[in-house]
């Protein structure tokens, strides 16, 4: 049966989806989402190595399609190239006020060099004979060999998207501020960084430091999402 989300309280207004959370720790993680916003001026101010090891941890660890990765964050504190990067990047202040920018930055193409390059790693981080997942790497090389290097871009940008949303994460729970930026010129920015050499793509940026409220037109506005009532579709 499909139906929409319904409010679990009469009460309440019916375009409402009210869910209960007990345990401290998960409200700890909706506050700090509740708490995070694209920041749109932030201070300059630097954020402390741990919590950068943090959130760039958080983004090693995120899932993507047959554990390939492919993709890689260029991290970017230097002042010159923020610089360098501002009028690619469409004059956005964040990108010279953050102290930070990781650029997400997909593979071009799923080859098969770069494929059992991850199997063999994989096999060897776990002390298995590098046969071990020979059908598993055979079936990934053959689906990508029936694909285009277009395919094979989009895909591999859509798992650099996932590593984006751990990092959004980390940085709220860790409260650093964030602002996720596609409104950038790729090209550009792929030959500034020399990302052809490595075979690989821009897809996004996000810049992490801290905002200034004073300055933020943004940051005393309610934060606004869809009702969960029109945003979840329950099938029981």
């Amino acid at each position: 049966m499909l139906s929409r989300a319904k409010p679990n309280n009469t009460d309440k207004p019916k375009n409402e989806y009210h869910i209960h959370i007990s345990n401290p720790k998960h409200m700890n993680l909706i506050e700090s989402l509740n708490w995070r916003y694209a920041t749109k001026a932030m201070t300059g101010e630097l954020v402390p190595q741990p919590k950068i090891d943090l959130i760039m941890n958080a983004t090693l660890l995120c899932p993507t399609s047959s554990g390939l990765q492919p993709f890689e964050v260029i991290l970017i504190s230097n002042k010159e190239m923020k610089e360098k990067i501002l009028p690619i990047a469409h004059n956005q202040p964040v990108t010279v006020q953050s102290s930070h920018l990781m650029v997400f930055a997909a593979w071009d193409s799923y080859t098969t060099e770069r494929i059992n390059h991850h199997f063999t790693y994989l096999n060897q981080q776990r002390a298995m004979p590098d046969s071990t997942t020979d059908d598993f790497r055979n079936t990934t090389i053959a689906l990508f060999a029936k694909q285009t290097k277009e395919q094979h871009f989009a895909h591999a940008a859509k798992q650099a998207y996932i590593g984006l949303g751990f990092a959004l994460i980390a940085a709220a729970l860790e409260k650093v501020d964030s602002t996720p930026m596609e409104g950038f010129d790729p090209e550009k920015l792929d030959n500034l960084l020399e990302l052809n050499k490595k075979g690989l793509k821009s897809t996004c940026i996000l810049a992490l430091g801290y905002r200034d409220t004073a300055k933020d037109w943004l940051v005393k506005l309610k934060k606004i999402r869809e009702p969960m009532s029109e945003f979840v579709t329950i099938l029981s």
